[in-house]
């Protein structure tokens, strides 16, 4: 999962860095971009988790057809939510970029970039849910080697969309839409090879089975939909600082993706074995488990701080030729890497939370981190500090977030320990 994530986001992030090639309204515009993206990303992950959940209940049951069907109904239902979510966004453009501040000069590199991005984002979930299905049959090494392959395929046909064929930032989508193309023509023949998905529904209750997938679906969609919200009222808060802001900010969003890499194959992999012993009723040993992952992350993020601030002084310039963009990157680069540990403790609590039943309370730690904590502090470091105060903001607004996220799920462990101590003392006692 780590190779694959981090695949992901080396795309991503090398994708940024060829746009900013290009000049600022083109990085600005991918920056605006940016929260609808993470919509659709919610969107789909939330599918992904009760795909999941859904279809290894059923195998577990002995009843591999309806695994099958429900596979089917997976990527139907997946499809055409996130088709109707993309038309949704382009009919919307305007009040949108308009609720975003975005400046008039940015507006028309957007109007030409969003129907190829919206395609590529409808590819990319499709090949997601494939992933989703091979995770729900036990297999996570197609998803991790087919993650490679599309983001180093994507990374490949970037330089030639974009700057040998002239196709400038729109070159970048199709970059994407081809690279997930191909994936999507190797991922679902070897699904259906594999007969994890059918669209013989004969003797399924799809209505049912709709309702079963979006009772999981609803409460997990909405903390993937969090960060997005928040990430829309930032967005707007940076755009009161010009173009150049707003593309910093898509810049150093970006390294932060690639640089918490390890903490989200942590929150992939932590869960399982949090679960197992939750179903043992083996409190001391979730105990460690979380403690462990609370000790790596905060030492592992650390260091890769202190690695970005080594770099902080040439790092910019590779991202952007842009003088002004590369100041502002370098402020990031400065204040706001240093409180990424928290940030992954956070992320860890709401993670492992809902691998023990807790669903509403990782919703909870998820609003508290973006709402409570992290909007309010950037807001109030820029009225303070312009946008070095905004950064400075956005350190101490991670840092307040981890230790609400630990709090808060300290309660609802202690909670969870006295609801089933009885019953641990029971059976030990039987």
């Amino acid at each position: 999962m780590m190779f694959g994530v981090l695949s992901l986001m080396s795309f991503q992030l090398i994708d940024s860095a060829f746009i900013g090639q290009l000049g600022v309204l083109p990085l600005a515009a991918q920056g605006f971009t940016l929260p609808m993206q993470m919509i659709i990303i919610g969107i789909q992950v939330g599918l992904g988790i009760a795909t999941t959940a859904v279809i290894s209940q059923v195998l577990g049951s002995g009843d591999e057809n309806r695994a099958r069907q429900l596979g089917g109904l997976v990527v139907l239902t997946g499809a055409l939510i996130v088709a109707l979510i993309g038309l949704v966004i382009w009919w919307l453009r305007e009040p949108i970029l308009t609720l975003l501040s975005a400046p008039d000069d940015v507006r028309p590199l957007i109007d030409a970039y969003w129907p190829s991005w919206l395609v590529s984002a409808w590819v990319g979930a499709m090949v997601y849910f494939a992933y989703s299905l091979c995770r729900a049959h036990g297999n996570t090494f197609l998803p991790g080697i087919m993650m490679v392959v599309t983001s180093v395929l994507n990374m490949i046909l970037d330089p030639l969309f974009i700057f040998t064929l002239d196709m400038g930032l729109v070159g970048a989508a199709v970059a994407t839409i081809v690279a997930f193309v191909i994936g999507m023509l190797i991922m679902f023949p070897a699904v259906v090879k594999r007969r994890w998905m059918s669209l013989n529904w004969q003797g399924l209750h799809v209505v049912a089975s709709v309702k079963e997938l979006l009772n999981i679906m609803a409460p997990a969609m909405m903390s993937q939909l969090m960060p997005p919200l928040a990430s829309m009222l930032a967005t707007k808060l940076v755009a009161g600082f010009g173009a150049a802001a707003v593309a910093a900010w898509a810049l150093g969003s970006r390294l932060e993706f690639f640089s918490i890499v390890v903490v989200l194959a942590l929150t992939m992999s932590l869960p399982p074995m949090v679960g197992r012993a939750f179903g043992k009723r083996d409190m001391e040993t979730i105990s460690s488990l979380i403690r462990i992952a609370v000790k790596f992350v905060m030492v592992w993020q650390f260091a890769i701080a202190a690695v970005l601030l080594a770099l902080s002084l040439w790092l910019p310039a590779l991202l952007s030729s842009d003088p002004s963009v590369r100041n502002i990157l370098m402020l990031h680069l400065r204040w706001v890497p240093v409180s990424l540990g928290p940030l992954g403790i956070c992320m860890i609590m709401v993670s492992v939370s809902n691998a023990l039943g807790m669903p509403m309370r990782a919703l909870v730690i998820s609003c508290l981190r973006l709402f409570a904590c992290f909007l309010p502090l950037i807001w109030l470091g820029a009225y303070w500090g312009g946008i070095q105060g905004l950064f400075i903001g956005a350190m101490f607004g991670n840092l307040a977030a981890g230790f609400v996220a630990w709090m808060c799920f300290q309660q609802g462990m202690q909670k969870v320990v006295a609801r089933y101590a009885p019953q641990v003392m029971a059976e030990s006692n039987g």
